[in-house]
């Protein structure tokens, strides 16, 4: 019998959380329901989940502070839920290493579609030996691996959410050609995503903070466009 995954429920409104719980056991999902941020943590260190759905206005500990808790520790999945809606929380979340942010009301068909999506985008692809082709770029000092979802900079393993690393693979898989915002958007988050370009730049810069530029290669900004992977002969 397969592992059931589970998902920690963070939300302070019982009847939210327990409307979520229904629809994500009907998936055979294992859920655990918390009412505070405090409570969020202490559930997280003895639960293990392979999910969190964090709501933001929490008493005492708030929602930002228990994703900047549980990132120091580990890169379980996180989907932030919220009534506040402005691109400044969006941004702000994914700054603090949110995979999703979901808008309350939001439907709960839709939020279990993208709980299954963000845990799928986690699952590292199982690639047999005998297969002669995987989805891997190398250049001086990295190597990006779509197969095993691992990234290798200067000979050491970086971590990284999923969709920082599909992205960095979808630019260094094709250098030199540049994107634009939308197209990113678009090709890494899907055309059901309701985002904001910002999402890009958000996504871009933590790459910058952990893979600096090369003598032979860099992530470059290209003015009024988009983004490119720069290969530079030298």
């Amino acid at each position: 019998m397969a592992v059931k995954q589970k998902i920690l429920i963070v939300d302070d409104d019982n009847n939210i959380a327990e409307l979520i719980s229904l629809y994500l056991t009907k998936e055979c999902f294992d859920t655990r329901i918390v009412n505070d941020g405090e409570e969020a943590l202490h559930a997280f260190d003895q639960y293990g989940p392979n999910l969190i759905l964090l709501d933001l206005m929490l008493p005492g500990i708030d929602g930002y502070q228990v994703c900047r808790e549980v990132r120091a520790k580990a890169n379980v999945p996180i989907i932030m839920l919220s009534a506040k809606g402005e691109i400044f929380d969006k941004v702000l979340g994914l700054e603090l290493g949110a995979d999703d942010y979901m808008i309350k009301p939001f439907d709960s068909k839709e939020l279990v579609a993208r709980v299954k999506a963000v845990l799928r985008r986690y699952q590292p692809v199982k690639v047999e030996e005998s297969l002669p082709e995987l989805k891997c770029v190398k250049y001086t000092d990295l190597v990006v691996n779509l197969s095993n979802y691992s990234v290798i900079y200067r000979g050491q393993a970086v971590d990284m959410p999923p969709k920082e690393l599909e992205l960095l693979y979808f630019l260094a898989s094709s250098p030199n050609q540049v994107f634009t915002r939308e197209q990113l958007l678009d090709h890494i988050w899907g055309y059901e995503y309701i985002g904001d370009t910002r999402t890009v730049d958000v996504h871009v810069k933590r790459l910058r903070e952990k893979i600096k530029d090369h003598a032979n290669w860099s992530l470059a900004t290209v003015w009024g466009i988009g983004y490119k992977f720069e290969v530079r002969d030298l």
